[in-house]
């Protein structure tokens, strides 16, 4: 019998699609994407035309976190890692509910300081936690599922990227593990402002190699990125930048004939946000670039990316 560990994190993702109900005529983007989104009745207090957007992820124990680690940035990091994917769609969060599994053991002021992380940074960005529920469990673990909105058609998804599109990355990439995958800021407002110009988005969690290579097979394309262009945090490898996750910044692509305005709008709205140009959407037909479906996948200087990034049964 087959196991998770011999599917692979994404081979087990694609199992789970086949074996869920497509849904009704409400679900504008199912699984498979950093969120869903679905239609539904205005949301009260909401702007007419907005779509709900949809998301859940978890922080667990010597997985996500290792035991000792503060809780307020336990708390920062499970809301952030929701925030974030909100980011990739150019959505904004509006409410949050936290599961919490906790040892027997724990004080409760390590709870107290865990929720004050969640939500510290749920108020930063306009967000309430609304409840949620509480469990024993072997290791401590937090459950963020949340939900916001996006203007009806805008929300920005992974499978827009077309040939000839520019390819791009906020920030700097690598090193997470030194503390900033505790202690980042979703681009939520790089999100937003992005509706306008990404043909295709998606943060950078797993890290750039695999997560360029779910936006290429997600397009249908090839993604040709350039070596000496990927923004390295100090002290960081090319190796590290490309394979060690958990960067939460965002990696999108921009119409050709849109490259100089997007350059010249992004200078005067996020001064203090570096954004990278890294390649370029190559199209489908690259030979060198197979990825299982022998169409799409990832270049690095014009030769097939043989890297991967994080996967969670490998």
């Amino acid at each position: 019998m087959r196991t998770v560990e011999e599917s692979g994190e994404v081979g087990l993702i694609a199992m789970i699609r086949r074996w869920l109900p497509p849904g009704d005529g409400s679900v504008v983007v199912g699984s498979g994407d950093d969120c869903a989104v679905v239609r539904g009745a205005k949301v009260e207090g909401g702007k007419g035309g907005e779509e709900i957007v949809l998301k859940s992820d978890p922080v667990i124990e010597g997985r996500h976190f290792v035991r000792g680690a503060s809780a307020g940035k336990v708390g920062h990091k499970a809301v952030g890692r929701v925030l974030s994917d909100f980011a990739a769609m150019g959505a904004v969060p509006r409410w949050l509910l936290a599961n919490l599994v906790l040892r027997p053991d724990t004080s409760v002021e390590y709870v107290r300081k865990l929720c004050h992380g969640m939500s510290r940074l749920a108020a930063r960005f306009g967000a309430v936690i609304v409840g949620g529920d509480v469990s024993q469990g072997r290791d401590v673990a937090v459950h963020v599922f949340g939900c916001g909105t996006v203007p009806k058609g805008k929300a920005v998804l992974r499978s827009g990227a077309r040939a000839g599109d520019a390819v791009y990355v906020t920030g700097q990439l690598g090193g997470s593990l030194r503390g900033r995958h505790l202690s980042f800021t979703p681009r939520l407002a790089e999100g937003v402002f992005l509706r306008d110009y990404a043909s295709a988005m998606m943060d950078v969690s797993d890290g750039l190699a695999s997560d360029a290579r779910h936006l290429a097979v997600a397009s249908g394309v090839t993604v040709a990125l350039e070596a000496r262009a990927i923004p390295c945090a100090p002290g960081v490898s090319l190796r590290g930048a490309l394979c060690d996750g958990e960067d939460f910044e965002l990696l999108f692509t921009v119409p050709r004939r849109r490259v100089v305005a997007f350059e010249a709008a992004w200078g005067k709205a996020f001064a203090r946000v570096a954004v990278r140009r890294i390649g370029t959407v190559a199209g489908r037909t690259h030979r060198s670039a197979p990825t299982g479906d022998g169409c799409c996948g990832v270049l690095l200087d014009g030769r097939a990316l043989g890297l991967h990034g994080y996967d969670h049964f490998c």
